[in-house]
């Protein structure tokens, strides 16, 4: 195994389908549907196939490489506080955990979320049955949702890239607040660079802040950047 093909195991489970699905839908063999549906495929089994709460959102560590990976939401989050809508959502895992984590912080978030899986959605309702009113079933990137959020968080890893300008206009002129903020991560990157962040700054907005945290791999970070919407590009 080269350098490149360790840093990308380490970066990713799954890296390999996930590359042939961008490149099918990169030579057009698939279109945006089909793009989800591949990537459903994917990991809907093996999310739904997870025998702890962590393995069922998608992650593979122990509880303590959890909250190292994800804690560092908390620094994104405004001391005000306020409704949190978590995209991508899985089994609600992350609105949980963080939740809690917030609250150890001093800062009260009210938890939502949005899955693209049904599946998913429903295995979060059923853990989660105080929030089962609050956790829906959507793609994000076309969803009218039935209130806007003081906060939403979201990973772009399975947005396709060409559809990432048109998907982070959407959240911004009609899911997230006037005055929220958007939040990007937790995702991993190589410590040196900041490939995502400079990509979504090219696209017009302005990187409000950024938090960092040490990754199992030396070569990575765990990484989570926001924009404030008063910033957003126009």
């Amino acid at each position: 195994m080269d350098d490149t093909e360790e840093l990308a195991r380490a970066k990713e489970r799954g890296w390999r389908e996930i590359a042939r699905i961008d490149e099918d839908y990169a030579a057009g063999r698939i279109d945006q549907a089909g793009w989800h549906d591949a990537v459903l495929a994917l990991i809907e089994p093996a999310y739904l196939g997870g025998d702890n709460p962590r393995a069922q959102s998608g992650h593979s560590g122990d509880a303590a490489r959890w909250r190292r990976a994800r804690a560092l939401l908390v620094d994104a989050l405004p001391a005000a506080g306020g409704s949190f809508l978590d995209v991508g959502c899985a089994n609600g895992y992350l609105m949980e955990t963080l939740t809690g984590w917030a609250a150890d912080a001093g800062i009260a978030i009210e938890p939502f979320g949005v899955e693209i899986s049904a599946k998913l959605a429903q295995l979060a309702q059923a853990q989660h049955p105080a929030w089962a009113d609050r956790i829906w079933t959507a793609n994000a990137a076309a969803w009218s949702p039935p209130r806007r959020f003081d906060i939403v968080r979201t990973g772009l890893d399975y947005v396709p890239a060409p559809r990432r300008p048109s998907y982070l206009a959407h959240l911004h002129a009609n899911i997230l607040a006037p005055g929220g903020r958007l939040v990007v991560g937790a995702f991993n990157e190589e410590s040196g660079q900041e490939i995502l962040e400079q990509q979504v700054s090219a696209l017009g907005y302005r990187i409000a802040g950024r938090t960092r945290a040490v990754h199992p791999h030396p070569a990575l970070s765990y990484k989570a950047f926001w924009i404030d919407s008063d910033d957003a590009s126009s």
